[in-house]
């Protein structure tokens, strides 16, 4: 092997002195190493200057120190400063580290803003920047209205088996808490409510849930939901639990069926009879209010008309003292008078002689309208009347009638 000379640095590379090369290539190029110096195990090698080798890598790469090549520089490769290159490169990467920072928050959202794993902050609507690679910002929709969806068989309290269906519409209130209260908080509500209408459903009878108990159903199911969740504080807000349907099994599906359309039938006809008593019971109290009127009016009536009587009584009074039989013969002409205003009358002339006088008893009986009455002789009834007089009697005038008709004649002297 052969030793370094007086030209050489320590990494085995040719000097720059003007004393004369060795001429044996071939033995230069054998003691070689991979980055074109001597080997030198005899002499102490200092620290590699950094920017040389990285010169070197890039000669290599570029085809300048390929093998059985010249180790001697290419006059065409240009200069590679190291020291230059990298403060330009760390100001580009530092802009498009800065730019991908930049991230918009919608309007409906919240930001829950995660620092190497660990919740940091909560971020509002709008456009906002993190440390990429230091900073995770997951939106949450804080105002849209979830649904969830739970259905199944369920045992009602009289072991019957009923098929229920139920709607529960939530949001996020705080998204803190949804994200790491709890594992999934979507999941662990479907469970909850899942867990609360069963609850509720078997401490209810078939008939309730079928038919009269579906507001009931719903109301417990509500309470029951928010009293297993409050536990958890997962950061939702039940809006409503609506309760959709619950169907018998088929098997006896046509026997409930009859039932519910017996109930809301019944409910039809209390609603009917609701909307009767409604319409007639204000006609009633008309009727009754008129009548207390009337009988009110009537008392006052009947009262005056005694207090007027016993004051006109109490004025006769010493009339009938001084002349009691003078008094009642006028008490008995006022009475008369009064019967006979209301009473129908026929007036007969009795100075006519023998005329035959036919009286509609029956018509006068009847109160029918007044008509003359004819007058014939008893020696020519079918001839015309001898007498021309004609009387007017407040009865409607018949035609003479037939002994054989019933009617009674008589002879008025």
């Amino acid at each position: 092997m052969s030793q370094n000379g007086p030209d050489q640095d320590p990494w085995g590379k040719p000097g720059q002195s003007s004393g004369p090369k060795q001429s044996d290539n071939s033995s230069d190029k054998q003691n070689e190493n991979g980055w074109g110096a001597r080997d030198n195990k005899n002499q102490e090698q200092s620290p590699p200057d950094i920017e040389e080798v990285f010169n070197n890598l890039l000669k290599k790469l570029g085809g300048g120190n390929k093998k059985g090549g010249s180790n001697n520089t290419s006059p065409n490769m240009p200069s590679f400063n190291l020291g230059k290159i990298l403060p330009i490169a760390a100001v580009i990467g530092g802009i498009i580290w800065g730019a991908s920072g930049f991230y918009t928050i919608k309007e409906a959202e919240r930001g829950v803003t995660l620092r190497f794993g660990e919740f940091h902050s909560i971020v509002q609507p709008g456009l906002n920047w993190k440390p990429t690679f230091i900073d995770k910002v997951i939106p949450v929709n804080v105002e849209q209205v979830r649904e969830l969806k739970t259905q199944g068989a369920m045992l009602t309290k009289d072991e019957n088996m009923v098929k229920v269906e139920m709607t529960v519409q939530y949001r996020v209130q705080n998204p803190e808490k949804y994200l790491f209260s709890v594992s999934n908080a979507d999941n662990s509500l479907g469970q909850a409510t899942d867990s609360a209408l069963r609850y509720v459903i078997g401490h209810m009878t078939m008939n309730d849930v079928l038919t009269t108990g579906r507001a009931v159903v719903r109301e417990d199911t509500w309470k029951a939901l928010n009293d297993i969740i409050k536990p958890y504080d997962m950061g939702l807000e039940v809006i409503d639990v609506n309760f959709q349907s619950a169907r018998p099994p088929e098997e006896v599906k046509d026997a409930f069926d009859d039932a519910i359309k017996a109930q809301e039938d019944e409910q039809r006809y209390i609603r009917e009879a609701e909307a009767y008593a409604r319409e007639k019971e204000p006609i009633a109290r008309g009727d009754a209010q008129r009548i207390v009127e009337e009988a009110t009016a009537y008392k006052d009536r009947v009262v005056l008309d005694a207090q007027g009587e016993v004051e006109r009584l109490q004025r006769l009074l010493p009339e009938f003292k001084a002349a009691p039989d003078l008094l009642k013969e006028r008490l008995y002409i006022q009475t008369m008078e009064k019967v006979m205003a209301n009473t129908p009358k026929v007036m007969l002339d009795s100075n006519n002689g023998n005329n035959l006088t036919v009286l509609p008893l029956e018509q006068l009986m009847g109160k029918k309208t007044t008509k003359p009455v004819t007058t014939t002789s008893e020696s020519a009834v079918s001839s015309a009347p001898v007498s021309t007089q004609e009387r007017r009697v407040e009865t409607q005038a018949v035609q003479p009638v037939q002994p054989n008709e019933g009617i009674r004649q008589g002879r008025f002297n």
